[in-house]
């Protein structure tokens, strides 16, 4: 089928929408036709280059969410007509990792999603009969993409797919970091800094596990507010003295839990030092530029302080994506809010231009 998408032709130039070519699912695969889909940083960060495993050409676009219209043989979890939200971290329930409780890092198709093929090493994109290649496995700036069956989590109908898409990524990603990867006590102190998706997702997250005090920390005095409005109980505008300033604030020792959201190295080295002298965890979620590392003090972590990482907030798809969706739809979660900005395909590039000048939380291509 023809279908229009947003192709990725060059690092560092804006994408193209174009008409492309997708073939029908093959087994283990689903047609989903999108209803929408997220901007997300992950998206930019490739097309720029920053990635140091981005490829071109491929239709970049991760954070979706549509209807299931077509299945491929032996797939037995999904329908047609099905709700469902893209996953870039799948779920099979039968890796060594899908069966652990302390990781979401399925490895089942890992290698072939990471070259841009789906699982038996081929693309259903093309153009002009050649292979385009998928981003993420995904491919979601697109009006219909092909998926495998484990990376497709099926989703209360009773939720707009336009308030589904961000827990394709960013908001699952910050809520699952406090919930999942650091899992919050109730009653402890968070610090979360960085106000976009993720940083607002880890103040959300720190709330649902009960926290009694989430200090957010951002440059923009807008994002503090928004922080406030989804649970933050302090704010503080992001300062060389804020480190000092979140252990003043918590009796000298400092914050139970930290999350760093942004991505720059500098601040993660801040949420490794505002964390808690004797238990205190730092979770790292935003993902630093190609080559860049992160300087730790080792006296910081002699001293009982502990640094993690977190990928898709240690989130399992399938399992978990749906029991989160059901908790903005019983009212725990306010989704709507973060929706700043509806798009259409074609003003794909006007998404990344509204990321870096910071405008909005997420904009959201409706198709």
């Amino acid at each position: 089928m023809r279908i229009r998408a947003a192709v990725l032709e060059e690092f560092g130039q804006p994408l193209s929408v174009q008409e492309v070519d997708l073939a029908e699912p093959k087994a283990g695969e689903a047609l989903v036709r999108l209803v929408a889909c997220g901007v997300c940083h992950t998206d930019l960060y490739t097309a720029s280059g920053a990635d140091p495993s981005g490829y071109a050409p491929c239709v970049l676009g991760h954070e979706g969410a549509g209807v299931v219209e077509q299945v491929g043989e032996g797939v037995t979890s999904l329908a047609l007509g099905d709700h469902v939200v893209t996953l870039f971290a799948p779920e099979c329930g039968e890796c060594v990792h899908c069966r652990s409780p302390r990781t979401n890092r399925c490895v089942a198709i890992r290698d072939q999603q990471g070259l841009g093929f789906l699982p038996d090493g081929t693309t259903r994109l093309s153009r002009g009969g050649d292979e385009l290649r998928h981003f993420m496995g995904t491919s979601t700036f697109a009006e219909y993409t092909v998926m495998p069956e484990i990376a497709l989590a099926k989703v209360s109908p009773d939720a707009s797919l336009e308030g589904c898409a961000p827990f394709a990524c960013g908001l699952a990603t910050g809520i699952g970091a406090a919930l999942y990867t650091a899992r919050v006590e109730r009653g402890s102190t968070c610090a979360v800094f960085g106000c976009g998706l993720v940083g607002l997702g880890a103040v959300i997250g720190s709330r649902l596990a009960g926290a009694e005090r989430i200090i957010a920390v951002d440059l923009s005095e807008g994002r503090l507010a928004e922080a406030r409005r989804h649970g933050a109980t302090d704010t503080q505008v992001a300062a060389d003295d804020t480190v000092d300033w979140i252990r003043e604030e918590t009796g000298g020792f400092g914050a139970d839990y930290t999350f760093e959201a942004t991505g720059s190295v500098e601040v993660m080295r801040q949420a490794v030092e505002a964390a808690r002298e004797a238990w205190g965890l730092a979770t790292m979620i935003g993902v630093a530029g190609k080559g860049e590392t992160l300087d730790i003090v080792p006296r910081f972590l002699i001293t009982g302080r502990r640094v993690t990482g977190s990928s898709f907030g240690g989130v399992k798809g399938r399992t978990q994506v749906p029991e989160l969706v059901d908790r903005w739809l019983a009212g725990e979660i306010d989704v709507e809010s973060l929706l700043s900005h509806r798009l259409t395909l074609d003003d794909v590039n006007k998404g990344f231009e509204l990321m870096e000048a910071q405008d909005g939380i997420r904009s959201v291509i409706v198709f």
